[in-house]
Formats: C-alpha cells, structure tokens, sequence
C-alpha cells in the first residue's frame, strides 16, 4: 500500500517539471510507483498540461456497463455512503470504477461534483493511465494495489491539485474495479488510504457472501427441483427414523401426502427394515434391497437404497431412502435380458391348411385371457407361435419370459419359477432371486416341454394357476402374481397322464385352448416360400450371394420327411449357402440323407425322387411365377421405377426389361 509523503510538495513540482522538460526523473524525491506511473504516461501520449477525460462512453455503452455491472455497484453503494459521511463538506468525493478505469458511481459535495464536471470526473468517463495520466484510480489499476497521489504527483497539470486514494477491487483474483477518494490536495492523510482499503476489503467480503448465497440458493433449487422430479420415491428422516419430507413419486406410493406422513415412524411406513436402522445408526449405506412397503390397506414391494446424512462433524443426523417399484425393475431386466416377444402372425411363413387353421386358432386365443396348450413336433415353431400370440395380446407391452422345463434340473425347478429368498438354501445368491413367474408379472410366461415337469413342481404350478400367487422358497411372504400362461409340448400328454407322469388336472387347466402345429412333412406346397425366406436371410446374414437355385433342389427337398421340421430346414439352407459354388446352389449342394433319406422312416409318405425331366417342368413353372410375383410387387412398391426396381433386386435394368418380357408383364 503506497501512500503520499507528507512533505514539502515544492520538491515533487520541481523534480515533475524537471521530467516533463528533460525526461529526467530524480528518485531521492520521486517515489518508484509515482515514477513509473510517470513513464507509462509519457509513453501512452498523454498531454501533461492537460487533465480532462477525453475518453466518454455513450449513453447506450454507459447504461450497459451499469447493468453489467449492478451486483458490484448495489453492493459498494452502502461502503461508499459510509465514507462519504466521513468526509461530508470537506470537499471530498467518493468514486467506483470498473477494471478499465470508467466510472460508474460518484457521490460527493455538490460543489466538488461541480468542479470535478470541468474534469470529465462524472460517470462514463476513463481516468485510467493511458487516458489522464497518473492518478489515484488510473494508478492503482495499473499497479493493481492501493496507491494515493497527492498534488505534482498527478502526471497531468490540471488534477494536480487533487489527493486521490483508490484500491483495486478484486473477485476471485480477478480485479473487477477500484474504490478512490477524492478532494483537496492540502488533505492529504495516510488514515485516507486505509479507509478506502477497509472499504475495499468489505466490498469483496460482501460479494464473496452474495455470491455464495445466490450458490446456496441455486443448489437449493436444483434439489429441490432433483427431489420433486426424479423417478424414484424419496423418503428423509432424522436419526430418530420420524420422515421429515417426501417427494411426489414417494405420495404415489405410499398414497399420502407429505404433509399427512410428516412426524411418522418410517417402522410404520417400511416394514421391519434391519438396514435403515443400521444407516441411521452405524452410517451405513445400503443398495437395492428389497422392502415391504404398507400402502393404505395394501403392502407392496420396493426395492430400497439409503444413504446416511451427517454435518460438517461427520455426525447422522438422518437419512435418505430411495425406493423403486420391483415391477419396474423387472421391466428393465426383462427388456436388457431378452423377455420380450420378437415374433408376430404376420412372420409365420405358409398358405397350407394346416399351418392357416393354426394360426387362425392361436391369432383368435390372443385376445383372451387363457391358457394354451400348443403341441407339436420339435422344431415346427412352438415358441414363434407363443410370441406371436402374446404380441396381439392386450398383454403385448409386459414382458415375455419363456422357461425350458426340460433343460432345468429336477431340483431347481421350483426356484427357477418362483425364485427364493437368501439362505433358502446352501447356495442361495445373496439377496436371493426373483423367479419367472415374479419376472413375467403382467405379461406371458411360455412354458416350453411342460410334460419334462416333475410331478411336485406340477402341483405348484396347479395351484399357483389357481390362487394367483406364490411364496418364494425359503420365505413367507405372498406374492401376487398376474401371468398368463402359455404351454408347449412335443409328447402327446394324455398318454403321459395314462401313465401316471402327468397330472390330469393340470392338462384341463392348461389345456384350455388347444394349437396343434403341423409337422414340415405335413405343408410340403409350404417349403418353396419357407426356403427363399430362409436363402434370402441366411445369405445376407453370411455375406455370401447366391445368384441361381437348381429346380431339382425344391423338390428335393420336398420329397424329405423333415424329422426335425422347420429348424432342420433352416440348417439346411445355411449348408447348402456355404457350399455353393460361384453362387449357385445344385443338387451336389444337397445333404445325402435328404437325396437318399432312410427308407425305416415315414414310409407310406415315401414318394418318387426327381429323375430327369420329371418334374423339372413344373418347379420351372412354380419358380417362374413367384418370381413374377416378386418383380410385379416391387414395380408396384416403386410405382413404375425401372431404377429403383432393379437396385432393390440387386438386378441390371436391361435385366428387369428383360424378365418383364419374358414374364409378361406389362405396366
């Protein structure tokens, strides 16, 4: 902090015009900050016999400025008040100035304001450095610290007969303005200095506080906003466990209002929750455990996560408690861990009878409630049948969880279903675990080779059909559950109830819509489609181009028995794609026990294989007219475009042209 010597000012004017003429500076007399300033000011041009602001911001600028800057200026206003009471009619004023040196507010005696006008001292005006030379404000923004300059020490002849003291004003280690006192320079006084730099640190203490107010305010609404808005149900407590506050997802829930639940027991909200009290007591957090939450005359279960609220000590002084409802959990499990339906009616391939009668049969059970029975041989699509049945059900937006009984051990089964809590067993996953008929709550559970069912798990599934609800292995609490089932066998389950390994009982409760689907052997007209589905899918799935398929191949595989139905079709068709040559497929290409197939099996279907020209003529006919139907599809599609048409068949236009006439067809 630089202050103005009380001495002789006839030394200081006669070494400031000794400078002035010669340049010369003597530094026995001129302090070091004076001199310097002095130097600036002569490089920067500035005219020493003058003194006036020549730099003046116009009135739009000035008006921005203040309202850029009004958080500074309404918090100096007060400290400038207090000063000015200081020095009230001696001639003094009060001025604030932003980092470049303009002024923004002045306060003071109406005649020193008046004599500061001849100056341009008003608001708008620079008086920094470059402008008017050295000078209190100009000085120690400049300097950045508290400076005073006193009579010849102004650069500039006509502010030579002010004092001014000014300190810089700092945010963050950034200055943002400077404080200065003003008036006669026969007034010179250190105490000047110091009570500007008081005023100062105020200033910088009262923005410090603001600002820090305005952050606590703004974190505070962010919360609040996060409280009211976040997905989940949010509880706070004190350490007591009395609930201090709830958020609207948690009134939902517990179908209360904030106000009706303030004061209560969270014991009486949470049942008997070992956890929340090890948090309010211990300072443990916890994660997702599972709770029973009483709501009205109802209980229902969440799964819960809390964390401890401590002071600036480190001491609990409460805690918030997160709950989200298991059913939407069970949603997003189901959704990442593939419970859903992909199928529809409109993916199952074929025009037979057979295969009509059963989707008309499954696509009439979807808009029901019931059970289904769907039965037929391994790999005639059991499953696709099932999805396709729950995706025009009202049930189609809740999940699709399908259960293998024939590949569950005989003694996981029960768990595998209706899940257990931890330490049911040695074993058990801590926590315990949700079974399917929890994880298909509001949507289908397929039960796929329900004749592979032990008959124990048969009565549990019997009753659970019956009451609705289930009780994990291992617990004690009922769980209500709203699944329809959907059921799939490949053994003809009459004959298993005629031999004791299947309850008859539940085959009338399962049974209550019955689906046969038919075997491949059964739709052979059906396998031309299934196979260019299949080729097209395949091969685009393998990268592999397959250009041309040999007539004799279709019937080939027509005169098969097909033991494993639509799956070993599937099978088929991606060997004969990897063993194409040049994007052909031939007869070569076709597995030996489809040319020559084992005469033990399904011999009254046994038919004559293809010899040469005997059915050539017929599977042209049959190729030549689908593939009219697909050209004819994709001209209409396109309306007409040639171009398009042949980019969508992968096809030349001459080629389009050219099947167009030898297909007749004509647009």
């Amino acid at each position: 902090m630089q202050a103005a010597n009380q001495q002789d000012n006839t030394g200081i004017a006669a070494a400031w015009l000794k400078f002035i003429q010669t340049g010369t500076i003597d530094n026995t007399i001129v302090r070091s900050e004076i001199a310097d300033s002095w130097l600036r000011s002569y490089h920067a041009g500035v005219d020493p016999s003058h003194g006036v602001s020549s730099h003046l911001l116009s009135n739009y600028a000035l008006e921005e400025l203040l309202e850029k800057r009004s958080d500074l200026i309404d918090t100096a206003r007060t400290f400038m008040d207090n000063l000015y009471q200081f020095v009230a009619g001696s001639g003094f004023v009060v001025i604030l100035s932003d980092e470049r040196g303009f002024i923004m507010e002045i306060l003071g005696d109406n005649d020193t304001l008046a004599n500061g006008v001849k100056l341009n001292l008003i608001k708008g005006a620079s008086w920094a450095e470059e402008v008017v030379g050295t000078n209190g404000l100009g000085t120690a923004l400049a300097i950045k610290k508290p400076v005073q300059v006193s009579g010849y020490e102004h650069y500039c002849q006509q502010t030579q007969s002010w004092t001014c003291s000014a300190a810089p004003i700092y945010d963050n280690n950034t200055v943002i303005g400077a404080l200065q006192m003003s008036g006669p320079s026969s007034r010179t006084h250190l105490h000047t200095l110091g009570m500007v730099v008081a005023a100062v640190e105020a200033i910088e203490y009262e923005m410090r506080v603001n600002k820090q107010n305005r952050d606590l305010v703004l974190l505070n609404n962010h919360l609040k906003n996060i409280f009211l808005t976040v997905s989940d149900g949010v509880i706070v407590v004190n350490r007591k466990g009395n609930i201090k506050q709830i958020n609207p997802v948690a009134e939902r829930f517990i179908k209360t209002t904030d106000q009706e639940i303030r004061g209560s027991v969270i014991d009486t909200l949470i049942d008997k929750a070992p956890v929340i009290d090890q948090m309010l007591h211990q300072g443990e957090p916890y994660f997702d455990t599972e709770v029973t939450v009483t709501a009205g005359s109802r209980t229902e279960r969440y799964l819960s996560s809390g964390k401890p609220i401590k002071d600036e000590l480190g001491e609990i002084t409460g805690g918030v408690i997160f709950l989200k409802p298991i059913n939407r959990i069970k949603k997003l499990v189901n959704r990442f861990s593939g419970a859903h339906a992909t199928f529809r009616f409109e993916d199952i391939l074929g025009n037979s009878p057979h295969i009509r009668e059963a989707v008309r049969i499954a696509s009439r059970a979807a808009e029901s409630n019931s059970s289904v029975l769907l039965s037929g041989e391994s790999g005639t699509g059991k499953e696709v049948f099932a999805q396709a049945i729950h995706n025009k059900s009202p049930r189609r937006d809740g999940p699709f969880v399908a259960v293998n009984c024939g590949a569950i051990p005989r003694d996981l089964i029960a768990s595998e279903l209706f899940g257990y809590e931890e330490g049911a067993f040695t074993g058990a996953k801590r926590g315990g675990r949700t079974g399917k008929f929890e994880l298909a709550s509001g949507g289908t559970l397929f039960l796929d080779e329900i004749g592979d069912m032990p008959l124990e798990q048969q009565i549990a599934l019997l009753r659970v059909l019956q009451d609705k609800k289930i009780t994990r292995i291992g617990g004690r609490k009922v769980i209500f559950v709203d699944v329809r089932i959907i059921c799939a066998s490949n053994h003809d389950l009459q004959s298993e109830i005629a031999r004791g390994n299947f309850r008859q009982d539940l085959y009338y409760r399962l049974n209550v819509i019955s689906v046969k689907l038919p075997p491949l052997r059964e739709r052979q007209e059906d396998i031309p489609l299934i196979f260019d589905h299949f080729l097209k899918e395949t091969s685009h799935k393998l990268g592999i181009k397959v250009n041309s398929v040999d007539p004799a191949v279709i019937t080939y595989l027509q005169q098969y028995h097909w033991p494993g139905n639509i799956r070993e079709l599937q099978n088929v068709v991606e060997r004969m794609i990897n063993l194409a040559t040049e994007g052909v497929i031939g007869p070569e290409q076709v597995p030996k026990e489809i040319i020559s197939p084992p005469t033990s099996l399904y011999p009254e279907e046994k038919k004559q294989l293809p010899t040469a020209g005997s059915d050539t003529k017929k599977i042209k006919e049959i190729l030549a007219e689908k593939e009219r139907q697909e050209i004819l599809s994709t001209l209409l599609k396109n309306k007409g475009n040639i171009s398009q048409t042949a980019r969508d068949l992968d096809v030349s236009r001459p080629t389009i042209y050219r099947k167009m006439r030898k297909l007749k067809i004509n647009l």
